[in-house]
């Protein structure tokens, strides 16, 4: 099988890398319950608001620019391969809406690069609600998912031999 040498522009490969790892990064400084109305998480906050930011651009991008030829594939990986990537783009939009909710819910101001950003629920005393138990699940969900977007990736690599790897890199 050839090599395709086609490539992501390096916009989209950098803000593919920077969103991975706010991502990651949210999710590393997560925290439950209602202590977080005491001490709020705002890198948590940050991070999370600046994976929404991201996603803008990067569907822009996606729509002027398609993605560069992979090669041929077929049957299950076609069809894994775009549920995959849209679950992966509708919880980069999802959790952090449902973050900014619950933190809305639960009273906790939050801001963005020096902007405060206005409440978008009511505070409620208790539990903030379903869309705070979703966003937790999610963001353990949108983990799983990118590890499994990135097993693929190095499947593709290694296995198939297709320069999947080599698309989304910056050299």
């Amino acid at each position: 099988m050839s090599v395709a040498t086609a490539r992501y522009s390096k916009t989209l490969v950098v803000i593919h890398w920077v969103t991975a790892l706010a991502v990651l990064g949210a999710w590393l400084t997560a925290e439950g319950g209602r202590e977080v109305v005491r001490n709020p998480p705002l890198l948590h906050f940050w991070l999370g608001l600046a994976v929404l930011v991201l996603v803008v651009p990067r569907l822009i991008l996606r729509l002027v620019e398609p993605a560069p030829d992979g090669g041929p594939q077929h049957g299950w990986l076609a069809i894994g391969a775009k549920i995959g990537h849209g679950l992966l783009y509708l919880l980069l939009i999802a959790l952090p809406i449902t973050g900014w909710y619950a933190a809305s819910r639960m009273g906790v101001s939050v801001s963005f690069l020096g902007l405060h950003l206005p409440s978008i629920a009511a505070p409620v005393q208790g539990r903030p609600g379903v869309i705070a138990e979703l966003h937790e699940n999610g963001g353990t969900f949108i983990l799983i998912l990118a590890g499994l977007h990135a097993l693929m990736a190095i499947w593709h690599q290694f296995v198939m031999r297709d320069g999947t790897l080599r698309r989304m890199s910056l050299r």
